[in-house]
């Protein structure tokens, strides 16, 4: 009962991060970036999250930014 589809971006970290079997808090930690920050990315509030944040994720996620896009 999904009102819209989440951005790739918002799949991709979540399917990353799963795969690491860790939480978004964890994420958060490891990417240096606030929690709010992981938990609007992967809802879909925040779709066009900036260069540096995905950097920052994709390097806590051990990932590519271009992973997360694709």
């Amino acid at each position: 009962m999904k009102s819209k589809e989440l951005p790739t971006i918002a799949k991709n970290i979540k399917k990353y991060r799963e795969k690491l079997g860790i939480s978004q808090d964890k994420l958060s930690k490891l990417a240096d970036i606030a929690y709010n920050v992981i938990i609007k990315i992967e809802s879909g509030a925040t779709p066009n999250p900036t260069i540096e944040t995905m950097a920052k994720i994709s390097k806590g996620l051990g990932v590519s930014v271009d992973d997360l896009l694709k």
